[in-house]
């Protein structure tokens, strides 16, 4: 007894889980010829600390995430990421992989000066990336 109590005392110290059978995060399929984009900037462009950003997205739709319907997803905009995020697991949440799980096509973001690279994903209701992934071509800012 003295074991099982240590094991879940242990357990719940290191958030390991003795169950194996925990469900996994669906992984949707995209949907044939569905493309994300980057409108503005344009690659290449000198942008101020401050510049909007805006979503283009062809071939689905756009739903706040939590929302299931079939054919749409929402943005996360890589901000100088070199590597997409894995496949079929939930995007992270963190100053280069930006959320708009609201719905949202276009965002003003601050960035320091230099060059940085922007790329966007669409996800699904749960944050995890389409079967392809549905990515833009990265683009580079140079920020003044």
């Amino acid at each position: 007894m003295k074991r099982i109590l240590l094991a879940l005392a242990l357990a719940t110290l290191t958030g390991t889980a003795f169950a194996t059978d925990a469900p996994a995060l669906p992984i949707t399929k995209a949907p044939a010829g569905a493309e994300v984009y980057i409108v503005s900037p344009k690659d290449g462009a000198t942008v101020g600390q401050e510049f909007t950003v805006v979503f283009g997205l062809k071939g689905m739709g756009v739903a706040p995430a939590g929302v299931k319907k079939e054919g749409t997803g929402h943005h996360h905009l890589l901000v100088d990421v070199t590597e997409l995020p894995p496949a079929g697991q939930p995007i992270p949440k963190d100053e280069h992989h930006l959320h708009f799980g609201n719905g949202q096509t276009e965002t003003t973001l601050k960035l320091a000066p230099g060059k940085h690279t922007l790329q966007l994903e669409l996800a699904d209701e749960n944050h995890v990336p389409f079967d392809p992934p549905i990515v833009s071509r990265p683009i580079t800012v140079n920020v003044k």
